[in-house]
């Protein structure tokens, strides 16, 4: 059995070029060697807004409530990303978003676009509905399964 040989800079190279985009793993082969970096980060959560306490007491103060997280990716329109890379709301620096929060979307129209790899791979609306929500901001870092959208 050969080994590899190991090279200590390129590792480390390649682990901050993790923590500066975000990504959670990244990977470089050559004809007979690769070389994968992988770091641990928490799965992607969305906080939403606690409905106001009822009317308390005046004189006694309302205890501070936790927020409430909530898990959309059960959600029925959800559309995940395929993939680990960078969203882009938009077709290119300057242009308007292909789609915005409240518009009607037809089956198959294009959603936002996620570069991996150099490679720009299309997000098509995996069905017809109203974009209720995004949850990308352009230009940000995406990882697999996270909830880019929500459809209704």
């Amino acid at each position: 059995m050969t080994r590899i040989p190991i090279d200590p800079d390129a590792i480390r190279a390649l682990a901050m070029v993790l923590a500066e985009t975000g990504l959670s793993e990244i990977e470089i082969a050559d004809k007979d060697s690769r070389i994968r970096v992988v770091r641990n980060v928490a799965p992607t959560t969305v906080l939403t807004s606690v409905a106001p306490a009822a009317a308390a007491a005046p004189l006694q103060a309302a205890a501070p409530q936790a927020p409430v997280v909530q898990d959309l990716s059960n959600h029925p329109g959800a559309v995940t990303s395929p993939m680990v890379g960078v969203a882009y709301l938009s077709p290119e620096p300057g242009a308007p978003p292909f789609v915005t929060a409240g518009q009607q979307v037809t089956a198959g129209q294009t959603l936002l676009l996620i570069e991996a790899m150099k490679t720009f791979n299309q997000i098509k609306a995996p069905k017809s509905g109203t974009v209720s929500s995004i949850l990308v901001q352009h230009s940000a870092p995406v990882e697999y399964g996270e909830v880019l959208m929500i459809l209704e």
